[in-house]
């Protein structure tokens, strides 16, 4: 089995202030002894970068260093692979695009999803429910319990 992780649960592990750090921390913690496969890709380590480095959206920002080990962490991790984008990319996010009404904010999660689905991931850890109009994916919210 294997599984990825959203932006968003990264970015609540690195927040102290969020409401959410204390669960999205240990979640991340713990991937290191879960059995399965975790699969990342540059679309979330780069929004996660973006967004914990970026003062208008972070509190207290991390430094550009500090959030860098933080993805180099994950990605050291012995269960940790490296996804991206396959042959016929294009044509499935055209095609997912087109059924789901991709557009705004939806246009990363489903490029994000679309990299899942080529790579047979079939599970994403969020917080974020828009995940949800991609059928193919089971979503789980581990802030949530």
């Amino acid at each position: 089995m294997s599984y990825s992780i959203d932006a968003n649960i990264l970015v609540y592990a690195s927040d102290q202030e969020s409401p959410h750090h204390e669960r999205a921390k240990e979640f991340v913690e713990t991937r290191g002894e879960d059995p399965d496969l975790l699969c990342l890709s540059w679309v979330t380590l780069m929004g996660y970068q973006r967004i914990a480095t970026h003062p208008s959206i972070f509190r207290n920002p991390l430094s550009a260093q500090q959030a860098w080990r933080n993805v180099t962490s994950l990605l050291a991790l012995p269960r940790c692979r490296l996804i991206t984008e396959q042959e016929g990319f294009v044509d499935e996010y055209e095609q997912l695009s087109n059924t789901a009404g991709v557009k705004g904010n939806l246009v990363p999660d489903a490029h994000l999803a679309v990299i899942l689905r080529q790579h047979g991931v079939a599970k994403i850890y969020t917080a974020d429910t828009d995940f949800r109009k991609f059928g193919f994916l089971s979503v789980v919210n581990p802030i949530d319990g």
